[in-house]
C-alpha cells in the first residue's frame, strides 16, 4: 500500500505541491460528484511560485492556444493518477464544479478569508488547488493541525481596503467593477502585479510571485470575464 510520503514525493518530481489528504467514509456528503468508491483524496497545487517554474518550461506554456496553465495542469495530474492507480479531479471541470474548497479546509488549516479567498497561515493568499487524486484505498495521514485564522487577528484587515474600486465589501465581490477597472489604463497596477487587494494581505508576503506570474493569473481572470 502506498503511503502519503510515497505519493508526495512523486507530486514534487511534477513541480507541484502536495496540498493534503483526508479520509472519506461511504457515503459521505463532502465526496459528492467523486466516484462511489474512492476511499482517500490527496490534493495538489501551487504553494507560492512551487509549480510557477515547472509550468513556464513546459510546451503548453508557449504553444498559443486557449488555457495553458489547466491543460499542464490536466496532463501532469493524469500521469500523476496513472503512475499511482488514482483518479485525477479538477477544480476547472465544470459546471457542476466539485468542491474543492470544502475539501480544502478538511485536508489544511486553511480559513476563508474576507476576500473570499482561502487563507493559509503559513502561505497566506499565494497558493492554489491544482487538481486532487482519489484513491480507492484509506491511506494513512495526520489530523490536520489546529491554526488559528489570522484573518480573525488582523489589524486593520488591510486587504478590503486596498482595492481601488472598492470591490470587496462584506455584501460580496462586486466582479463588474473589478473588470472595468482591470480594462483601464488605470487598472494597469493590478495587472502587472497582481491584485492589490490580495497583495495588501500581511500573511505569507515572502511566497507572493513575481510579476511574470502573478500578471499571468491576472489575464486569465480578464479572458474570462
Amino acid at each position: 500500500m502506498r503511503t502519503l510520503t510515497q505519493i508526495s514525493d512523486k507530486v514534487a518530481e511534477t513541480g507541484l505541491a502536495l496540498r493534503g489528504a483526508l479520509g472519506l467514509a461511504p457515503n459521505e456528503p463532502i465526496a459528492s460528484g467523486m466516484p462511489g468508491h474512492a476511499r482517500t483524496l490527496v490534493l495538489v497545487g501551487f504553494v507560492g511560485a512551487q509549480g510557477w517554474s515547472a509550468f513556464v518550461r513546459s510546451p503548453e506554456a508557449s504553444d498559443g492556444r486557449a488555457d495553458p496553465l489547466d491543460r499542464w495542469s490536466r496532463r501532469v495530474i493524469d500521469t500523476l493518477a496513472r503512475d499511482l492507480g488514482a483518479q485525477a479531479l479538477y477544480p476547472f471541470d465544470g459546471p457542476p464544479y466539485l468542491p474543492f474548497q470544502q475539501w480544502a479546509m478538511l485536508a489544511e488549516p486553511v480559513h476563508v478569508s474576507p476576500l473570499g479567498l482561502l487563507i493559509h497561515p503559513d502561505f497566506g493568499l499565494w497558493h492554489s488547488y491544482r487538481g486532487a487524486l482519489a484513491f480507492v484505498e484509506a491511506i494513512e495521514s495526520p489530523p490536520v493541525p489546529p491554526r488559528a485564522n489570522p484573518c480573525e487577528t488582523c489589524v486593520g484587515q488591510p486587504c478590503l481596503h486596498a482595492c481601488p474600486v472598492g470591490a470587496f465589501a462584506p455584501g460580496g465581490y462586486d466582479v463588474a467593477a473589478c473588470v472595468a477597472h482591470l480594462r483601464r489604463p488605470e487598472g494597469r497596477a493590478c495587472m502587472d502585479g497582481g491584485c492589490l487587494a490580495r497583495r495588501a494581505c500581511p500573511v505569507g508576503r515572502q511566497y507572493a510571485p513575481a510579476p511574470a506570474q502573478a500578471a499571468f493569473h491576472m489575464l486569465a481572470f480578464l479572458r474570462v470575464h
